[in-house]
């Protein structure tokens, strides 16, 4: 959008965007399978930290965790249908050079949840 004045246009280009992380879940494992809100709640949060962590020496990580940061994290929950749909999404993530973890429950080697390393979000 346009800005007001240049000093509103300097103060909006000198913010940074903020930095997102993105979790997917399959929302068959609730409503179709019967997992517990707190079951699918954990896959999220096993995701989203083991891609914090593989992707912990990327900028854009560190910017997302450094202390100045820690309490403005920012995460967009989203769904898909189902396993189908998750490991579809995951082939097009690769193909777009998106980094991201796909989280499988064990010991079943289950695909439950995917989340990416923290991205700005214009990207």
């Amino acid at each position: 959008g346009r800005t007001s004045s240049p000093a509103a246009a300097a103060a909006d280009a000198s913010t940074p965007p903020p930095i997102v992380q993105y979790i997917v879940l399959r929302k068959d494992l609730g409503q179709g399978m019967g997992w517990p809100l707190g079951s699918l709640c954990a896959q999220a949060a096993h995701a989203a930290v083991a891609a914090v962590w593989l992707y912990r020496d990327h900028a854009d990580t560190a910017a997302y965790c450094a202390p100045g940061a820690i309490d403005d994290m920012h995460k967009v929950v989203l769904e898909v249908k189902g396993e189908t749909q998750l490991l579809s999404l995951a082939k097009k993530l690769v193909e777009a050079n998106v980094d991201f973890k796909l989280w499988n429950e064990q010991p079943e080697d289950y695909p439950t949840c995917l989340a990416t390393r923290p991205y700005p979000k214009e990207q």
